[in-house]
């Protein structure tokens, strides 16, 4: 979905109260459901940091609906949710790549190809993935779309 000019507007008056809250504001996006506006706040735990908690999320939650409701950034009614990545993400910032290391991802690539691997190490324009035992480089910018896979481990 495209930026719009609002939403890099309530991305600037959001990103410092869900710092305040110890999280990172990972987007905004404006939406339509039904014939009301949806703002939909995804925020996610700084790197290094595992998870969101439910209750992180509703604290961070209620600020941000404080804020909203301060600021008034919307005209007419809108419904406000605020919500985390999930585990299945799409990989779109370094910072995503990062935050997946260790775990497999499936990535489209440009050529068409595509490639599943663990994710080893990633920086601000490569990741590096082990496919079937082979170190493999991608450039960022010769992917279309990747997402990390979630893994069902029934070995306990």
């Amino acid at each position: 979905m495209a930026h719009s000019h609002n939403s890099e507007r309530l991305e600037a008056l959001l990103a410092g109260v869900v710092a305040e809250n110890g999280l990172e504001l990972d987007a905004v996006i404006e939406a339509k459901q039904g014939t009301m506006a949806l703002v939909r706040v995804i925020v996610d735990a700084p790197e290094g940091q595992t998870g969101v908690d439910s209750d992180r999320l509703a604290e961070v939650s209620r600020a941000v609906s404080k804020a909203m409701d301060v600021a008034d950034p919307i005209d007419g009614e809108y419904l406000l949710e605020v919500s985390t990545p999930g585990a299945e993400r799409e990989l779109t910032q370094p910072r995503h790549w990062r935050k997946q290391i260790g775990r497999l991802i499936r990535a489209k690539m440009r050529d068409g190809s595509t490639l599943q691997g663990r994710l080893l190490e990633a920086d601000e324009e490569h990741a590096t993935l082990d496919v079937d035992g082979v170190s493999t480089t991608i450039s960022y910018a010769n992917v279309k779309k990747a997402r990390p896979r979630v893994e069902l481990n029934s070995e306990e």
